[in-house]
């Protein structure tokens, strides 16, 4: 055991709580029980198969308000290991469950057995026909293959507000749509075919001319089942045209009937009920989509209305001028809105029946833009508008950053309506559709139950095709309060089919929470025909059993979850899923979700139970150490839940007070320190270029397993040499700004020019490109010693950040003249570490001085300030960049483009770009996690040679060398290269 292994003693929760009803019980602890995990790895491999009662819990939880523990966990790779899962799963009459995402939000991503991981290796876009088409593997999420298809002008149809991180595989099994979808944009729509695997393990792919002649020979009963099911659908015509006109306004509940009426033979009938079928007759493989103009040009407005009823009646007159999207948000949700940044803080204060309408219009050309703007003006000049607000505009605008501040709150609505929820309190998200006629009656009924029910009344929803979306939020470990939830759906079930013949699941699908009152929608004839298809198409019952169908009246109380409290900065979080795909261990231990989600299941556990503790055991690496601490979790998160947070404090908490004196005691001496870092890694880099590389990694995998992994960096071929003792001279005098070389730049040297050898340092570049603008910087002569402070804030060592977070701040604001000049950074992470993480570590005066200073990232520097001034001489003919993740959270990546768009005539964001984990040190504490989190960026980035590779921090640069073997380094250098009147 290493000499300081932290003791996961130090995570236990510790308080004074009462078990909860729905905790693991003891007898889980040991997780996946035998003989079934030593079979299952038999049959895929160890790696295939998660069984730790950790991976168990961490799967148990979605979006949805229910919680069910699968057996084991399994992570297939192609479709062989599909079919062998199917196989194994009829062999021993065992039950399976597709999981991908985990946004759904009814339950149907979760299993009580067998539960399949099919996002990890699930993901890719192919381009068809010049952008007319797409093929797409299931673990994509919508974002995704949209930034692929924007290259071409293209879109999906299918738009949800999860589509950060929602994936092609589960919008197909839910037919999800969105803003704009409708019911001529969604899957059923839009889905050219797909490839399929049945229950038995029959592939199927529905473009194949073969198709249908290969499943009759492979699954006769099935072709049979299914034909004699359409001509008996076919014979009733009062049936039939029942089920035309279910579908005439959204309704994904229960299974496409239609697809009997569509389809001509068994693959054609397979391909309409495999769309929004959840997982219950097959895993879809591989979808191809018939793609959607990118129009580009858009016109937006945020419409403020006295009441519903108003904002109601205005929704037909937009759908007949031709808005693309037309969405309601009543009074309630604009003002949770507020908790997410950009909106703005005056919609606290809106009057409860205020309603508004986003309205969008699309067009692809000037002219058609300025014609859909007539058609608007016309019809807002006939509306009663109010301005309850001064943001409030009520007037269209073609300005990008007001419309997506309007889309940023309007698809917030699940997680800033839901995050603003009272501890403790599950969330319960419902989504139905009426005929748009009917919208106005429908939004009162509603919100007239919602309060006779004792519930927080709030609705939005896609008003153009009268789908309301609404929030119920009650707590799980409460009898009383779950037969209150229970009586609202009874009442809510009865309103919507009866007095308005609505659709009780307009686009998020059965799932649990619907299943019950299938029937009462559909009615007994059709209902069965769906059993009867299920029967047909999965006779064993292998697939997701419970799901769509259960004939149990209470089935939606069975597995409501319960949300006990956790650390205030996540205890907000409702397990949307939305931070999932930015995070850099994903694919590697767990997501900010997941952590939540264990953490969560610790606090229902007795102190010292089983439970617990196996959950502890696995927590520190899994969660904690295995975090990149890079809060891009905040950005994707609506209500702005920031995981990473969570895990530096737990690092604190780990911390013995002897290593926090030591922290504490490397901050006070960091002149000494940053020196002795300098001189050793020019120590090891000359052993290198001696011996190569194998001894000194060999040196340091020893230490890390006799000190701790955690604490001892791993020595990596990548890593440059030592700087420069000495920085480049400057004067003060005439400066335009003060130039902070960040403490890694002042340790490291800059990468190599190609085979001359040593090439221009990040500083001399700053340097030499500010005075050729004709703005110079100037470097203070005693910056040696100081820093960002971000070393002890990544690492949890509180007592460290105090005192160099305390002394960087007041050394700029010496230097700046008390923030007369601004202090450029040149490192992302140390800019943002000055502007923002420092903050809540100073002391009341330091934080008088802090808001005093103009921090400025030096790509936003050379950027604004400098390329005005510049004259380039030479360009490269590609780049390809890597915004890193503090860039994100500065909002710098613009100008990151800008830069390198002076500097090449091609530039390539990839549209795998992500955190590359390398934070700082991490990279070398834990290569594992860079190895992962840049997996897909490398693989893209590889594809094809660039003649520059550039970002603009040194340790990212090094973490992307590491991952792609080319030399990545800052845009300023590039930027100095490509200025330079004259070359050497």
């Amino acid at each position: 055991m290493p000499l300081l292994e932290p003791d996961p003693e130090a995570l236990r929760p510790g308080t004074a709580r009462e078990p909860a009803p729905d905790r693991v019980t003891d007898r889980s602890a040991g997780g996946t029980p035998e003989p079934l995990r030593s079979e299952l790895t038999a049959l895929l491999g160890a790696d295939k198969v998660l069984w730790k009662i950790s991976d168990l819990v961490r799967y148990a939880s979605d979006a949805s308000p229910y919680r069910f523990l699968p057996r084991v966990v399994l992570v297939p790779e192609d479709l062989d290991d599909v079919s062998a899962i199917l196989s194994y799963a009829h062999g021993k009459s065992r039950s399976v469950v597709f999981r991908a995402a985990g946004t759904s939000l009814n339950g149907q991503a979760q299993g009580e057995d067998i539960l399949v991981d099919v996002r990890r290796h699930w993901t890719g876009v192919e381009v068809l026909d010049d952008g007319a088409r797409a093929r797409i593997l299931p673990g994509t999420t919508v974002m995704r293959a949209n930034a692929t298809l924007a290259r071409y002008g293209r879109l999906l149809g299918p738009d949800p507000a999860s589509a950060i991180a929602c994936t092609l595989g589960g919008v197909v099994a839910n037919n999800a749509s969105g803003m704009t979808a409708g019911t001529t944009r969604n899957s059923y729509r839009t889905l050219a075919s797909l490839t399929f695997v049945l229950p038995s393990g029959t592939v199927v792919d529905t473009a194949d001319p073969a198709a249908d002649e290969e499943l009759a020979h492979a699954e006769p009963e099935l072709c049979a089942g299914l034909l004699e099911l359409k001509a008996e659908i076919e014979a009733d015509a009062e049936l039939t045209a029942r089920i035309r006109a279910k579908y005439t306004i959204k309704n994904t509940n229960g299974y496409r009937l239609d697809a009997f009426l569509d389809g001509a033979t068994p693959v054609q009938i397979l391909r309409g009920l495999m769309v929004g079928s959840e997982g219950t007759f097959g895993f879809i493989s591989e979808v191809v989509f018939d793609t959607l103009p990118l129009d580009r040009r858009t016109s937006s407005a945020l419409l403020f209305f006295p009441s519903l009823t108003a904002a109601a009646a205005a929704v037909p007159r937009f759908n007949e001028a031709g808005a693309i999207a037309v969405e309601l948000m009543d009074g309630n949700t604009l003002r949770a809105s507020v908790s997410v940044p950009g909106v703005p803080a005056d919609w606290a204060a809106l009057p409860r029946e205020t309603t508004a309408l986003l309205v969008e219009f699309r067009a692809a050309d000037e002219a058609g833009q300025a014609a859909f703007e007539r058609a608007a003006d016309t019809v807002v000049a006939g509306l009663d508008l109010v301005r309850p607000a001064a943001s409030v505009t009520n007037a269209f605008t073609r300005d990008a950053g007001a419309i997506a501040g309007y889309w940023k709150a309007r698809k917030a609505f699940v997680t800033a309506v839901g995050g603003s929820r009272p501890s403790g309190t599950t969330l319960i998200t419902e989504d139905f559709a009426v005929p748009p006629a009917r919208l106005a009656d429908a939004c009162a009924a509603l919100l007239e139950l919602q309060s006779r029910h004792g519930f927080d009344a709030a609705v939005a929803g896609h008003a153009a095709h009268g789908n309301l979306h609404f929030l119920l939020a009650f707590d799980a470990a409460k009898p009383a309060d779950v037969a209150r939830y229970d009586a609202f759906m009874q009442e809510f079930c009865a309103l919507v089919v009866d007095r308005f013949d609505g659709s009780l699941k307009a686009e998020h699908a059965t799932g649990r929470n619907i299943a019950p009152f299938l029937e009462r929608e559909w009615g007994p004839r059709a209902t069965e025909l769906m059993w009867r298809t299920k029967q047909v198409i999965d006779p064993a019952g292998v697939l997701a059993p419970r799901i769509v169908l259960d004939r149990d009246p209470r089935a939606h109380l069975r597995g409501l979850k319960t949300i006990p409290k956790v650390e205030a900065v996540a205890d907000p979080c409702i397990e949307c899923g939305f931070c999932e795909p930015t995070c850099p261990s994903e694919d590697l231990t767990t997501t900010p979700r997941q952590r939540i989600v264990l953490r969560r299941e610790m606090m229902r556990q007795r102190d010292g139970s089983p439970v617990e503790s196996g959950l502890l055991d696995a927590y520190g690496y899994d969660a904690v150490d295995t975090c990149a601490g890079d809060s891009t979790c905040k950005l994707a998160c609506p209500v702005g839940i920031d995981t990473g947070a969570m895990m530096k404090g737990f690092r604190h908490r780990r911390h013995t007070p002897r290593e926090e004196r030591i922290a504490a005691l490397t901050a006070k001496n960091f002149r000494a320190v940053e020196a002795s870092a300098r001189l050793a890694v020019a120590a090891a880099d000359t052993v290198g270029d001696r011996v190569g590389d194998a001894p000194l990694q060999a040196v340091t995998r020893l230490a890390r397993k006799a000190v701790r992994p955690d604490l001892v960096p791993e020595w990596l071929p990548q890593i440059p040499g030592a700087a420069a003792r000495r920085l480049p001279d400057t004067a003060r005098v005439r400066a335009s700004a003060v130039y902070y070389p960040a403490c890694v730049n002042r340790i490291f040297a800059g990468p190599d020019d190609g085979d001359a050898g040593p090439g221009l340092s990040l500083a001399e570049a700053v340097v030499a490109v500010s005075g050729r603008a004709g703005k110079p910087v100037w470097i203070p002569e005693d910056v040696t010693g100081t820093c960002c402070a971000t070393i002890w804030h990544s690492k949890g060592y509180d007592a460290g950040n105090r005192i160099m977070a305390n002394r960087i701040v007041e050394a700029a604001w010496g230097w700046t003249a008390g923030g007369t000049l601004p202090l450029v950074v040149d490192a992302s992470s140390c800019t943002l570490g000055i502007a923002e993480e420092v903050v809540p570590y100073l002391t009341e005066d330091n934080r008088a001085l802090h808001r005093e200073l103009t921090v400025v990232d030096s790509l936003v520097w050379a950027a604004e300030e400098l390329l005005p001034h510049l004259t380039v001489f030479r360009t490269a003919g590609s780049a390809v960049l890597h915004p890193t993740c503090s860039m994100e959270h500065l909002g710098d990546v613009g100008q990151l483009r800008a830069l390198a768009e002076a500097c090449a005539e091609e530039v390539v964001i990839p549209d795998d770009a992500g955190c590359c984990a390398f934070a700082g040190d991490r990279g070398m504490l834990h290569k594992e996690l860079t190895d992962s989190a840049t997996a897909k960026e490398a693989a893209e980035v590889d594809r094809r040679p660039y003649d520059a590779y550039l970002s603009a921090n040194r340790m990212c640069e090094i973490g992307m060398e590491r991952a792609t073997g080319h030399p990545y380094r800052s845009a300023l250098i590039e930027l100095e290269h490509a200025t330079r009147p004259t070359l050497p």
